[in-house]
C-alpha cells in the first residue's frame, strides 16, 4: 500500500484539539485541564482548540458542519503539526461524506485518538492514504496517576522513528479514573494471550472493531489485503457481539488475505475470557495458520499503547513467546 507518514513531532510544535465525536463541554464536567496543559508543556508542545469543540447538542456532540470545519481548519493551518481528539463517542462516521480528502492529503499531519475515532482514521487511510494514530485522546492526558506507560508509548511513536517493540504492562486499570483520581484500582496483568502461533509482517488496520465495521460497504473502508489487524472493543461488546463483529469483518472479500490479528484487552464488564476468545478465534476460517495475540494494551483499559493505522508491524507468536513490533510509524 502506498501511504504517507506525517512528520514527527518536535519541541515547539503546535497541537490542535478537535471534537469529531463528543464535545469538550461534556468532558469538562470533570475538569483536568491544568494537568493536561502541564503535560503538553513538558513535551514542548503548544495546545490550541477548534472553534467548535464546546458545542453540545442532545447527543453530547456538535453539528456535522461544525465538526467538519474544525477538522478542515486543523489540517489547513500550517502552525498545526498534530491533531488530537477530545474523546470518542458514536458519530464520527457522519463526517465522512463531507471531508475534503485532497486537503487532508496535501497537508499530512498527525491525527491521534481512539474508540469512535477509528471510523475517521481508517477512512483517512482509505481515501487520503495518510497514516494516523490510534492512541490517547486529549482528555486521557488528564489521568494523574499510572499514566507513565501510556505517555512513554505515545512519545516513542510521535517523536521517534526507531521501531517500537510493545510489551505487556505490569498492571492495568479499568476504572472511571476521571471521577475520582484518588480512588484507582490496579489489576496485575497476566500477560499476553498467545492464541495462535505464526509470524507475519504487514500494514496495520484496525482500532475499535464495532466502529471499523461501520465502514463496510462504503468508500471509506481500507483494504485488508496483507493487513495485520489490531482490534479492540469496549464494555458494550460482550463475547457474542464481538464474535459476530469479527466474523463480519473477516467475511469481507479481502478478509481472507489478512496476515495476523492482535486483540486488545477487554473491559471487565464485557465478560470476555480467554477460553471464550479462543473458541471465537477457532471458528474463523480466515485465521487458520495465522498468528493471533490477545490481551494487548490497546482498547478501553489503561495503559494505552499508540500504534499507526496504515503503518508497518511485525507479529510473531510461538508457544512460549510473542513479539509485536511497530516497524514503521
Amino acid at each position: 500500500m502506498d501511504v504517507m507518514f506525517p512528520p514527527k513531532l518536535k519541541a515547539g510544535d503546535g497541537v490542535r484539539v478537535v471534537a469529531p465525536a463528543r464535545s469538550r463541554a461534556m468532558v469538562m464536567e470533570h475538569d483536568h485541564t491544568g494537568l493536561i496543559d502541564s503535560r503538553f508543556a513538558e513535551l514542548g508542545l503548544t495546545l490550541s482548540y477548534g472553534d467548535h469543540v464546546d458545542e453540545r447538542d442532545a447527543f453530547d456532540s456538535a453539528g456535522v458542519a461544525s465538526r467538519v470545519a474544525d477538522l478542515h481548519e486543523a489540517f489547513a493551518d500550517p502552525s498545526v503539526a498534530a491533531i488530537l481528539t477530545v474523546i470518542g463517542g458514536y458519530n464520527c462516521n457522519e463526517l465522512l461524506p463531507f471531508l475534503d480528502w485532497e486537503l487532508i492529503r496535501a497537508n499530512p499531519k498527525i491525527l491521534c485518538g481512539y474508540s469512535d475515532i477509528s471510523a475517521l482514521q481508517n477512512a483517512i487511510l482509505a481515501r487520503a492514504g495518510l497514516v494516523t494514530y490510534s492512541g490517547p485522546h486529549w482528555s486521557t492526558f488528564g489521568m494523574r496517576d499510572h499514566f507513565e506507560q501510556t505517555l512513554g508509548w505515545f512519545t516513542s511513536v510521535m517523536f521517534g522513528t526507531a521501531p517500537v517493540a510493545l510489551s505487556p504492562a505490569a498492571h492495568w486499570s479499568d476504572d472511571l479514573w476521571f471521577l475520582d483520581q484518588d480512588k484507582r484500582e490496579l489489576i496485575p496483568n497476566d500477560g499476553w494471550w498467545r492464541i495462535r502461533p505464526g509470524a507475519a509482517e504487514g500494514h496495520l488496520v484496525g482500532g475499535n472493531l464495532a466502529t471499523l465495521n461501520l465502514l463496510q460497504g462504503t468508500p471509506y473502508m481500507p483494504s485488508l489485503d496483507g493487513a495485520i489487524l489490531i482490534l479492540e472493543d469496549d464494555l458494550e461488546s460482550h463475547p457474542a457481539t464481538f464474535a459476530r463483529d469479527l466474523t463480519s469483518l473477516l467475511q469481507l472479500p479481502d478478509g481472507a488475505r489478512v496476515r495476523g490479528l492482535a486483540i486488545g484487552r477487554f473491559q471487565q464488564a464485557s465478560r470476555m475470557s480467554r477460553p471464550l476468545l479462543e473458541q471465537i478465534v477457532a471458528t474463523q476460517p480466515a485465521l487458520a495458520g495465522l498468528p493471533v495475540l490477545a490481551n494487548i494494551d490497546v482498547g478501553h483499559t489503561y495503559p494505552l499503547a499508540t500504534f499507526p493505522i496504515g503503518g508497518q508491524a511485525r507479529l510473531t507468536v510461538t508457544g512460549t513467546d510473542a513479539d509485536l513490533t511497530l516497524l514503521r510509524h
